[in-house]
């Protein structure tokens, strides 16, 4: 699912009196929502769904795949989400479904 596909379906979960436009000024108040909570250093947690956080990762060496040549990869940071209890056991059900 694309955030197109993702606006069309907060539009119709809304109903039919939401336009395609305040759906998509929802989808992108909850995304700017979540990376301002990020950009904070704080952990965003949506219950049910699961958990947005900063993680940081060392500095370690890597190989060029071309020249095969090892290279130093600096100490950066990345954002890491786990899935909640409903969400996991929400796609169990849906697999076994399949």
């Amino acid at each position: 699912m694309n955030k197109a596909e993702l606006v069309a379906a907060v539009q119709k979960a809304l109903g039919k009196e939401t336009s395609k436009a305040q759906a998509e000024r929802s989808v992108e108040a909850v995304v700017e929502g979540i990376k301002s909570g990020l950009k904070k250093g704080e952990s965003v947690q949506l219950v049910g769904f699961g958990t947005f956080k900063i993680t940081n990762r060392k500095a370690r060496t890597g190989v060029n795949p071309k020249t095969k040549q090892p290279i130093k990869i600096k100490a950066s940071k990345s954002v890491k989400f786990t899935a909640g209890k409903d969400l996991k056991s929400k796609i169990k059900k849906d697999a076994k479904k399949s």
